[in-house]
């Protein structure tokens, strides 16, 4: 009995062991970086990082559905507004806001259930050919609803989740009434109905199907990069870069970021990944690989970013936690337009 006994305590002491040198991480990010940023990470600490990486209604259907038996510590995905949403059905704890990450991580950025870890901006291209920059001084994201770009704009579809929350921020700072309003006269000023990703919005300028466009900033510098081939190079260098909202609240800003989820078997852990991945040295590998621009103070951006222009204002007045609060409002704005 005492031997059977002292084998089991063995078996859970290697269990123990097991679970409190691992966290497991369910990832809408589809960077190869990240991976190697985690191989990092358990470098220093010896904690190994399990990844599942796939699209987010997957990865939250998935999560969902187990429930308590779920094994996932962090989810990681590339929007405030899911995050956020996420949140509400009660599937976070909270932790994400540890005194470490509370040190480098702008309020407006985080929670106490979820950080950000990169930002993002989504602004307006234009064709330098067509606009001149006059036309477009202390333009606003408010000014695309006005009559003289009518049939000029070009923007993703309205289920397009960064769509939604720049929308959601526009509701935050605007009320829905407005931005309902401002909704119907976009949709009037498309140059076609929405379709394809924010690089097709670029190449839409580019090949002079409109003359302004709305995307997120790496976009562009990914382009630029040579990444995605020649032509797609070239493209990029036929537009230029606009900052909106620059003498008010400031550029619409966004996230990556993660949480640690409600039955999070291995919470330490997760809370300690979350600090990495703010640290300096984690905050250079993102920005270099991704074209985000970094979370904290201290870190350039990507030359190609740096090149777009590093100034800029950014809105650190609107919280990003409220992209979730308001995305139904959002949805239901968009599509009461008629936004495809």
């Amino acid at each position: 009995m005492k031997k059977i006994t002292l084998i089991l305590t063995i078996l859970f002491s290697l269990s123990a062991v097991s679970i409190a040198n691992e966290v497991n991480v369910f990832s809408a990010r589809h960077y190869d970086s990240d991976v190697q940023l985690y191989e990092k990470f358990t470098a220093k600490t010896g904690i190994k990082v399990n990844i599942v990486s796939g699209k987010d209604k997957a990865l939250q259907k998935r999560i969902t559905e187990e429930g308590k038996d779920s094994k996932v510590d962090l989810y990681i995905t590339a929007d405030a507004g899911r995050l956020g949403a996420f949140q509400s059905k009660g599937m976070f704890q909270r932790g994400a806001s540890s005194k470490a990450i509370k040190a480098v991580v702008p309020s407006n950025f985080r929670t106490a259930y979820w950080t950000g870890i990169a930002k993002r901006a989504r602004i307006i291209y234009y064709s330098p050919e067509r606009v001149s920059s006059n036309d477009l001084k202390g333009m606003t994201y408010e000014d695309l609803a006005k009559p003289k770009w009518k049939g000029k704009i070009v923007i993703r579809k309205s289920n397009n989740v960064y769509n939604q929350s720049l929308v959601a921020s526009l509701i935050e700072n605007n009320g829905k009434k407005a931005t309902a309003a401002w909704a119907k006269e976009v949709v009037a000023n498309m140059a076609r109905d929405s379709k394809g990703n924010d690089r097709a919005q670029i190449l839409a300028v580019a090949a002079g199907e409109a003359d302004l466009a709305v995307a997120n900033t790496y976009y562009l510098a990914l382009m630029l990069s040579g990444q995605k081939g020649a032509e797609q190079q070239a493209a990029a260098k036929k537009v230029k870069p606009f900052f909106p909202n620059q003498d008010g609240r400031g550029t619409h800003m966004n996230i990556s970021g993660g949480g640690i989820l409600k039955y999070a078997p291995n919470k330490a852990n997760a809370i300690k990944l979350l600090e990495f991945l703010v640290t300096k040295e984690a905050q250079e590998h993102i920005v270099n690989n991704t074209f985000e621009y970094p979370m904290i103070d201290g870190v350039k951006p990507h030359e190609l970013l740096a090149k777009m222009g590093l100034g800029f204002k950014q809105d650190l007045k609107t919280k990003v936690s409220s992209y979730g609060k308001k995305q139904a409002d959002a949805l239901e704005v968009m599509l009461a337009a008629k936004w495809k």
